[in-house]
Parts: structure tokens; sequence; C-alpha cells
């Protein structure tokens, strides 16, 4: 077999992988996940669930890593950490993107698709964590001023769904509603990566990706609170396409093995805890 075949090979099976590891994680947190949200008070079982779906999201990321389908540079969404609460507000190329900042940062509220919440890998485990259904405006903007009035994060993708249309879909302006509401920033999050179609909203599923994959994250401004959550949004918009036209990863240049090393460990770690 022609070494470029048996890259293909390795790479369709990289990716398989991969996606296996999701499904089998998924689903062994929803089976315990889903007698904890029955039997757990509210408070003990939301840190309970975003706990684990943090720990587990960072394990996953770290097996990507190790199995040569991924690089994580994580590490900007580390000041988040202690600092007040406040609306993440990421562009969102692909599947990966709300596990990259829930596995960096801890207790994070999450507004998710309601179809997701009824997701028998992923449902079970949301819930617990008392992550926000999208279905209801009203019901989701008052949930989501309560958590980051009581002192959460919010992750909110101001696109709603993964983006089709480069670099970035027509944003809501849900984000600064929550913003205004809650008197709280809107931090900008910026997600580059080395193929924008993996696992993107219109790319096939098995499509033949070469691996490994690179992400990067990275913070961008800060916006206060506004006053006008339609102008807001189209600022917010404008923002966002400057920041991503020209934000695509490129590959890295070939180099020593030595140094080819050295860089898949700083990209590995940047996906660790």
């Amino acid at each position: 077999m022609r070494p470029a075949h048996w890259r293909v090979l390795v790479d369709a099976v990289r990716l398989r992988l991969g996606l296996g590891l999701l499904a089998v994680m998924g689903l062994a947190w929803s089976l315990l996940a889903l007698p904890l949200s029955y039997l757990l008070p509210r408070a003990p079982g939301l840190r309970l669930g975003r706990y684990s779906a943090g720990l587990t999201f960072r394990v996953y990321l770290r097996l990507l890593t190790w199995i040569g389908a991924c690089r994580f540079d994580l590490r900007a969404l580390d000041a988040l950490r202690k600092q007040p609460a406040c609306i993440i507000a990421p562009n969102h190329p692909s599947l990966l993107d709300a596990l990259m900042v829930i596995s960096r940062v801890p207790h994070v509220a999450c507004v998710m698709k309601a179809e997701l919440m009824r997701n028998i890998l992923f449902g079970a485990g949301a819930r617990l964590a008392r992550y926000i259904r999208n279905d209801s405006l009203h019901a989701m903007v008052r949930r989501a001023v309560t958590e980051v009035r009581g002192g959460s994060h919010l992750l909110l993708f101001p696109e709603g769904t993964r983006t089709t249309r480069a670099p970035v879909n027509r944003l809501q302006g849900t984000a600064g509603l929550i913003a205004k509401y809650a008197r709280a920033p809107v931090q900008t999050v910026f997600i580059e990566t080395t193929d924008a179609a993996f696992l993107g909203k219109e790319s096939a599923l098995f499509r033949r990706t070469p691996m490994p994959v690179r992400y990067r994250v990275r913070l961008g401004k800060r916006f206060d609170p506004p006053k006008n959550v339609a102008a807001f949004a189209r600022e917010l918009e404008q923002y966002f396409k400057a920041e991503l036209a020209d934000a695509a990863l490129t590959d890295r240049p070939a180099g020593t093995a030595a140094r080819d090393g050295q860089r898949a460990r700083d990209w590995s770690h940047g996906g660790s805890a």
C-alpha cells in the first residue's frame, strides 16, 4: 500500500474512533446521570453535572490528541476561570466547540438546542447540569439572566447554529439581550482551525479529513452590556467578520522530528486541564 493511501486509511480510522469514543463516553455518563437527575436536589445535582461535563470533555479531548485526530490550544480560556460572570460568545465552526469551552471553564451554564436535551447520548447529563433549552426565547432569556446574576458564566453561540457562511453566520440578538438584563459583559471568543469543514454543519460526517485537525482558541474584545440590543448585534457581527476574515490556521511547516514532537507536546498540553 502506498504511503498516501495508508495515511488516508489511518485518518479514516482515527475519525471513526474519535466519534465512537464520544458516543461511548456520552452514553456511559447519561446512564449514570439519568437516575441522579431525579435523586439529587437541584444545587448538588447542578454542581455534579457541570463538574462531570467538564471532566468528561477534558478527557475526551485528550483522547483525540492521543490518537492523533486533533491538536488543541485552549490555554486562552483559562483566563476566564476567576473572572466575574459574563456571556461567553464564540464563533461556531464545529461540533467540538462547546466541548472545548466546557472542558476549560468550570461550572459554566450552556444554552443548548432543545433536541440535544432529549438526545440519548447527552440529554441526561445536560439536564443534570441544568443547561438551558433554547426552544422558548422568553424562558431561555429568563433562566440565562438568573444564571449570570447568580455568578455563572454563560456559554452562548451568537450564530445560533454551526457556521454555514464564512467567516460567520448572521448573529442573533440573544447575547446582547441577556447581557442587557443581566448587566454583564459579553466576552467574545474566536475558534480557529486548520479545517473549517471538519464536523461542520453542512459537512458529511465521515468526509475524508487529513489529521490531525488543529484548533486554537483566543479571547477577543469584551463588550459592555448594551443599551440597544439590535445595534449591538450589528456591531458584534461586524467585529466577528473582521476578526475571522483571515483567521484560518495553516498547516505546520515540515521540520525535524524533534521539533515536530515538541509541537505535538505543546498542542497536547494546550488541551489539557
